[in-house]
């Protein structure tokens, strides 16, 4: 008996064990990447994989890794919010401002960003859904309007000596992890709980799947929406006061190119670009694969101009698997 019941959990293990590939075949495809993009660039430059190294190409990631979790809420509910890099400029500079050059408290200025956050994310969401205006036209629309704004509320102008409360979420170390690593890997546990253990995560894929059954089985999509984007308004916010605090300085010119980065970390990551499927780890993975890509080519002494280049090259090969990807699955 006992041997026969060893045998029914050593399958059931492995049948366990296969559905996880199964379902998360994307998933663990893109770690298995980034190992083997780790291990190219470790033989390439034998700098790569020194602890110091590791630090910095998680810190660049962290970033990055917080904006993606913006847009992989965004669309996974089938939107897209290209105006991400734009309010975290119009978050860091206004904060920024008033704290440095208007006398404001520094934690009321930490407040007053996130208000711009959570107002910037919500005016999207009410365009989007109360003037039924594409997502991808409101939020190419307000890159231009928020990042406006910053530059006339500062005159153009860098802003720096910000005060230790400021910067202290982007140089403070907890043991060798820095703190703004770890306050990133929390939002991701509050991202994964949110989408996977609650009725708006529900929500948000159901929308993504087939908005008009979503529609007929009782959900509220515009409000839903608004929530969506007023989260990413937040999750802007947040990556603005990291960002703040990491360089010791605000500008209207920061988060140039923020959208790019995160939407190719969120399409790696195994999430779809129609809707409606995603995990939440994957945008993790991917922008950590997005953080060493940068850090690598860097390390290479690659012309920026390249840079942007694969990183462009990255986008599209990952959209384009994901599309060969649903095809098959609707075949």
């Amino acid at each position: 008996m006992e041997v026969a019941k060893k045998s029914e959990t050593g399958l059931f293990s492995q049948s366990r064990f296969r559905q996880f590939l199964h379902n998360y075949t994307t998933q663990v495809n893109t770690l298995i990447a980034l190992f083997v993009l780790g291990a190219i660039l470790s033989f390439l430059t034998p700098n790569f994989l020194t602890a110091d190294n590791l630090i910095t190409v998680l810190l660049q990631s962290t970033i990055n890794s917080i904006i993606a979790i913006a847009e992989t809420f965004v669309i996974i509910a089938g939107g897209i919010d290209l105006a991400v890099g734009a309010t975290v400029a119009f978050s860091s500079t206004i904060m920024g401002q008033l704290v440095v050059h208007s006398g404001l408290n520094p934690f009321l200025g930490i407040l007053v960003a996130m208000a711009l956050g959570l107002g910037a994310g919500c005016v999207h969401g009410l365009l989007v859904t109360k003037l039924n205006i594409p997502p991808f036209i409101v939020t190419l629309g307000a890159m231009t309007i928020w990042r406006g704004i910053a530059l006339e509320f500062c005159k153009g102008t860098v802003i720096f000596g910000l005060p230790k409360a400021l910067t202290w979420f982007g140089e403070t170390y907890l043991g060798p992890m820095p703190v703004a690593v770890i306050f990133g890997v929390g939002l991701y546990f509050v991202a994964w709980f949110v989408l996977s253990r609650t009725k708006l995560g529900l929500y948000i894929y159901a929308i993504g799947g087939n908005q008009q059954a979503a529609r007929l089985s009782g959900i509220n999509i515009d409000r839903v929406k608004i929530i969506i984007y007023t989260i990413s308004g937040f999750l802007c916010a947040v990556a603005a006061i990291l960002i703040t605090g990491r360089i010791n300085a605000t500008s209207p010119n920061t988060g140039m190119g923020y959208e790019l980065d995160a939407i190719a970390a969120v399409v790696i990551g195994g999430t779809s670009f129609a809707g409606g499927e995603g995990v939440i780890w994957g945008s993790l993975i991917g922008a950590i694969i997005m953080g060493v890509i940068r850090n690598g080519l860097n390390m290479l002494n690659v012309s920026p101009y390249y840079q942007q280049i694969v990183i462009g090259l990255v986008i599209v090969t990952a959209v384009g698997f994901d599309c060969v990807r649903r095809k098959r699955k609707q075949g």
